[in-house]
């Protein structure tokens, strides 16, 4: 075991060490940082700019049945199309909304404008004009609008979830976002340190360097020690992750905490409020975020996910190392690759459109049985909750996934780490299976 430590240290170290290493790590968590400074700014401060209608309508069915909004004000226009044509020319905050003397025959308004209006901008005129249509119609019908308005009812539900220690929050929107991220990093962590662990088998075995290793060590041991040494790098890399952005995160709660006080008082003095109609005082999304996701036990998925993705990486990492040992070089692992990583990118895609929306139906759960499916599919269902017996099983049936996998891959790898110059097919890793010591 000695010389297996040995292997590991300098697997780790040597990239521990490595500027591009140290860039990563504490370039992504800056990155969320950016990111999410961004979004909360644009959120505050960042909208459409105004912009002023001129309304032209020779029809009359919309004279004076527009309404103001934040971004959008109307202004009837007096004079010809021509005339009013030439007011809009060279100005970018003012459009010309044109209605036709025809308009009940042909359907047809133009807007236009000196530069592209935004969708959005496009879609609220549109709205505003469906409804002033569809009230002169019910008018016309006889039908008190009045009353269809009083009618409509916006509806919250809030779901619960019945546990032995009574009801809590289910949080759908945090879950669900906790469950795709963790699934994400675990699939896209597989791919890289995997291949990490495949071109260091392979620059190795290039540079004839292997030779002088394996005279000191088993190829087994040299295999073990680069895995486990590669998934210490990947491990070691994690945890920063997770510490800088828990800090990031906590950071970001205390900064929004004022905001959430000021909602709180709001919400209070409107029950006092005798006003029939009180008005409604909404949480940014962010701060619903983070609210919802102060309610999931952060522990617990952390835990989960660092051994899912210790036991994924070294069965992927087994086999990517033999596909290494069987290769010259990077160009010549195209045919191997395809087979080991398919279990992986059909888990994401089927979680991401079947497990996430039925996490405890029989596709989940049998895939997140499977050890070469399982690291995906379970961190998929983790945040929604998944029984005790059943992660049990997962976690046994992965480690003896683990334990099989390595074995075959070590006797594959301890054949063709000396193999060189050779095309090699299933055939050919078969008959290295099968032979003997």
């Amino acid at each position: 075991m000695k010389k297996v430590f040995l292997i590991i240290e300098r697997e780790y170290l040597s990239r521990v060490k490595k500027k591009s290493f140290l860039i990563l790590t504490f370039l992504v968590p800056s990155l969320f940082i950016a990111m999410y400074a961004a979004v909360f700014f644009i959120y505050k401060n960042e909208g459409e700019s105004k912009k002023e209608f001129l309304v032209l309508d020779e029809s009359g069915i919309f004279k004076n049945e527009f309404k103001n909004s934040e971004t959008i004000t109307f202004k009837y226009a007096d004079g010809g199309y021509a005339a009013n044509k030439a007011k809009i020319k060279n100005k970018k905050d003012l459009l010309l909304l044109y209605v036709p003397k025809d308009y009940a025959s042909s359907n047809d308004i133009e807007i236009l404008s000196a530069k592209k209006p935004g969708f959005s901008l496009l879609n609220d005129v549109e709205k505003q004009m469906e409804n002033i249509i569809q009230n002169k119609k019910l008018i016309a019908a006889g039908i008190d609008t009045a009353i269809l308005k009083s009618s409509k009812t916006q509806i919250n539900i809030n779901a619960k979830q019945l546990t032995d220690e009574g009801e809590k929050d289910a949080n759908i929107g945090a879950t669900y976002v906790v469950g795709f991220i963790s699934s994400f990093l675990i699939y896209l962590s597989l791919f890289i340190y995997g291949a990490q662990v495949m071109r260091g088998v392979i620059e190795e075995k290039t540079n004839r360097i292997v030779e002088v290793i394996v005279s000191s060590v088993k190829p087994f041991q040299l295999m073990l020690g680069k895995i486990l040494g590669i998934g210490a790098v990947g491990l070691t890399q994690f945890l920063l992750w997770i510490i800088l952005s828990s800090t990031i995160s906590v950071a970001a709660g205390k900064f929004l905490a004022p905001d959430q006080q000021v909602i709180k008082t709001e919400k209070v003095d409107a029950t006092v409020n005798t006003d029939t109609n009180p008005t409604k005082v909404q949480e940014s999304p962010a701060l619903k975020f983070i609210n919802a996701a102060s309610s999931i036990n952060f522990p617990y998925i952390i835990g989960s996910f660092l051994f899912y993705f210790i036991g994924g990486y070294l069965i992927y990492s087994a086999l990517f190392a033999a596909v290494g040992s069987a290769v010259d070089n990077e160009t010549e692992t195209q045919q191997f690759m395809f087979p080991i990583t398919l279990p992986l990118i059909f888990t994401f895609i089927v979680g991401m459109n079947v497990i996430i929306n039925n996490p405890d139906g029989p596709l989940a759960f049998w895939l997140s049985m499977i050890p070469l499916t399982s690291p995906i599919a379970m961190m998929i269902r983790i945040p929604f909750g998944v029984p005790t017996w059943e992660l049990a099983l997962s976690i046994a049936l992965l480690i003896a996934g683990f334990v099989f996998t390595t074995w075959i891959a070590s006797r594959i790898y301890r054949v063709g780490i000396l193999m060189y110059g050779k095309k090699v097919t299933y055939k050919e890793l078969a008959k290295w299976f099968f032979y003997k010591e």
